[in-house]
Formats: structure tokens, C-alpha cells, sequence
């Protein structure tokens, strides 16, 4: 898999976050967690834009969405999401830490640049603080 690859896969991530985001954010009246959500939100606005500049960068053309499968796992997630502000905020802190990081850091290993890999560590700190973030709304 070549850098371009790799990258556009992990951005298909941060779409994918964005557009979660959106979906729980929609959901949420508690203002406190509404902003905290939204400012994840735009982090992972942040890092889409981040990344798909290091694919200009390197001469490739980013994607600009999460593509099919990400489509479909979201339209699923709107069928089981929960309605409650705890169970909200769990499935966000799983969808981090699981997509965010787990998944992440296996589409991106072995496959990046210095420049690209440490763009993307920089992503993947930034997710577990989100993760962090997360746990500590849950208790």
C-alpha cells in the first residue's frame, strides 16, 4: 500500500468521525456535552484537512468523503445509536477509541513517510485525549 493509499484510507476515518459527530450532536440537548462534542467534531475537521493537504503535498487528489462502507456503517449506526446522553456519549467514546485509534493506527502501520507518520501520530495523541475526554463525561 503506498503512502497516498494510506493516507486516504485514514481520512475516510475522519470523515467518518465528522459525520458521527454530526449525528450525536443532532441529539444532544445538554449544552456542556453539546460543546464538547462539537469541539471534537471540529478536531476531526482539523485533521481531514491536515491530511488531505499532505496528499496534495505528495501529488495525490484526496477523497472527500468516508466512501461506501463508511456510508453504510453510518446509516446503520442511525438504526442502533442510543437516546440516552450516557449511551451517547459511550458509543462516542468506543467509536473513538475503537475507529479513532485501534483501527487507525492498523491502516497506517508501516505504510508513511517521516512527514505522514508523524502528522498522523499527532492525529491518533489528539484522538485518545478525545477517548479521555469521553471517559471522564461518562463518570
Amino acid at each position: 500500500m503506498d503512502v497516498i493509499h494510506t493516507l486516504n484510507e485514514f481520512l475516510k476515518g475522519q470523515y467518518m468521525g465528522i459525520h458521527t459527530y454530526e449525528h450525536f450532536i443532532e441529539k444532544i440537548e445538554d449544552p456542556h456535552i453539546k460543546i464538547t462534542f462539537q469541539q471534537i467534531q471540529q478536531d476531526h475537521k482539523q485533521h481531514a484537512m491536515q491530511v488531505a493537504e499532505r496528499i496534495q503535498n505528495l501529488g495525490g487528489v484526496p477523497v472527500d468523503s468516508e466512501g461506501l462502507l463508511g456510508s453504510v456503517q453510518g446509516f446503520i449506526s442511525t438504526f442502533t445509536s442510543s437516546d440516552t446522553l450516557e449511551g451517547i456519549i459511550e458509543q462516542a467514546r468506543k467509536g473513538e477509541s475503537y475507529y479513532g485509534v485501534e483501527v487507525s493506527e492498523d491502516i497506517v502501520k508501516g505504510n508513511l513517510d517521516i512527514e505522514s507518520h508523524q502528522l498522523i501520530r499527532d492525529i491518533l495523541n489528539k484522538d485518545r485525549e478525545h477517548v479521555a475526554l469521553l471517559d471522564n463525561l461518562l463518570h
